[in-house]
């Protein structure tokens, strides 16, 4: 069965407190998918953003954040007494500090009415949970600034595990375990939701994760840094077509050796829990299991560095020997070298085609240069693009020409270039054919989700204002959907 999916982060569903969360609305949105023929939600990383609200720089790779949690659902729960009165903030936008804000009160009155059971009690021995929850106290405590910045003992609390260092944050370790404990809670009853309607998961993991986090932070000896916990290499991408200077994403680079030694156990418990939570997994970033740009901290930019190989066959045999029945998806855009390839299709992943990239203009014509091969998704862009809308105003007056004419040839001649460019997509033979919900409303640059390089406002701040207009759209395109089956 080929299938149909619909691009989406949890933060742009619609709703009254100001950024979509895991409450009715996300319910909705699984009907509303299921009731048009589409099977596969594909999200974003779930995890507490971090710097510029970017959902790919989070605090850890396996907390959820709390701007996502449902305050409806506390009120199912018994933990709160009413349901709050919707925030008022603008539509269609989220703003991530006042929502923050206004939500805090809400779930610390929830907390105060929560009364731990051994559902509970399982949950918080977790380590990973217990270093979080001291992380996320220690950064609250400290004004959110970054590890690196705090005094001693506090930064060195993963070495020391003393005490008396968090004597007094127990309340506030308490709260964010709570908070963790409810986020899981929800997700699973919206996870439980959608495999009822048919529909599954598509999570999305970032290869490296950024040095604000738990996993820097109690996990040194995993990373290249120097004596001070500072990164002495971090990642990014030498230049390309999204930059000219390439993006120096300041992510710390994995010590291959350390890892290798303790049977690469980080990625395998990182991937394990992300495999808990959604059917099917995007490694974003994927080349990096086979080469990495290392740039030296110092650096300004990402025009200096070096491609390094890194042990991928090796660790993406240990993640099949160890997590049975794993699904993964290779984000294998860019300039890639010729054995990324041959790594991805050593384990059959499916990777991606991107219909703004690969649609081409070749003398008189536009051609679409991309493989349309069954063992891949093919999209008309993603969350990184800009809109289909804004990217065909772009081009120039011949290019559009020319793609009209090649769309013609396939019998797609009215609607917008969007629609015509989503029906495009529904007739290949890739087995998912994802669109950004943006594309299945045909916005221009207002619904771009990021632009790459670029940090802070209007980044990740797009939202659905209302559910009228997508329902009206998706049932437009529920013949094609169901066709493609």
């Amino acid at each position: 069965m080929r299938e149909t999916g619909i691009l989406m982060a949890v933060s742009s569903l619609p709703g009254p407190y100001g950024a979509g969360d895991l409450g009715p609305e996300a319910m909705h949105w699984i009907d509303l998918l299921a009731e048009n023929g589409v099977t596969v939600w594909q999200l974003l990383p779930l995890g507490p953003t971090g710097y510029g609200n970017s959902p790919y720089q989070t605090y850890s790779s396996r907390a959820g954040d709390p701007l996502y949690l449902s305050l409806e659902g506390l009120v199912e729960a018994g933990l709160l007494p009413e349901k709050p009165a919707a925030f008022d903030l603008p539509a269609g936008r989220v703003d991530y500090e006042q929502v923050r804000r206004l939500r805090e009160p809400w779930l610390r009155r929830a907390y105060g009415a929560f009364r731990p059971d051994g559902d509970y009690a399982a949950f918080a021995a977790q380590g990973w949970v217990r270093d979080y929850a001291v992380f996320a106290a220690l950064k609250a405590r400290h004004g959110m600034a970054c590890w690196l910045d705090w005094p001693e003992p506090d930064r060195s609390w993963p070495q020391t595990r003393d005490p008396a260092a968090t004597a007094d944050l127990e309340a506030e370790i308490g709260y964010q375990t709570f908070l963790q404990y409810e986020f899981l809670r929800q997700w699973n009853r919206v996870r439980a939701h959608a495999h009822s309607r048919g529909i599954r998961l598509m999570g999305d993991v970032p290869f490296y994760v950024g040095v604000d986090s738990v996993e820097v932070w109690a996990g040194r000896e995993n990373f290249l840094l120097d004596s001070d916990g500072r990164p002495s290499f971090i990642a990014g991408v030498p230049p390309d077509y999204f930059s000219a200077t390439g993006q120096r994403w300041g992510n710390p680079i994995y010590d291959w050796d350390r890892l290798r030694a303790d049977g690469y156990r980080f990625w395998v418990e990182r991937i394990g829990y992300c495999q808990t939570l959604f059917d099917l997994i995007r490694i974003d970033h994927f080349r990096a299991f086979d080469t990495f740009w290392k740039i030296p901290a110092a650096c300004p930019t990402a025009v200096e560095g070096a491609w390094i190989e890194a042990p991928g066959y090796e660790v993406l045999d240990t993640l099949y020997a160890k997590l049975p029945g794993l699904q993964l998806v290779a984000e294998d855009l860019g300039d890639l070298r010729p054995q990324v390839l041959t790594l991805r299709d050593h384990y059959r992943l499916p990777g991606m085609k991107v219909l703004e990239f690969t649609l081409q203009p070749v003398g008189r014509y536009v051609r679409d240069l991309g493989e349309d091969r069954p063992r891949q998704i093919v999209y008309t862009g993603t969350h990184d693009n800009d809109t289909v809308q804004a990217w065909y105003a772009s081009l120039s007056a011949s290019y559009r020409r020319k793609l009209r004419k090649y769309l013609k040839t396939q019998g797609l001649q009215s609607g917008t270039m969007a629609r015509r460019l989503i029906l495009l997509g529904l007739r290949s033979r890739a087995a998912l054919f994802v669109a950004p919900l943006q594309d299945v409303l045909s916005l221009g640059a207002a619904g771009r989700m990021n632009l790459p390089g670029a940090v802070g406002s209007p980044n990740w701040e797009w939202r659905l204002d209302s559910w009228p207009e997508t329902a009206r759209q998706l049932k437009a395109l529920r013949p094609a959907i169901l066709a493609r089956r």
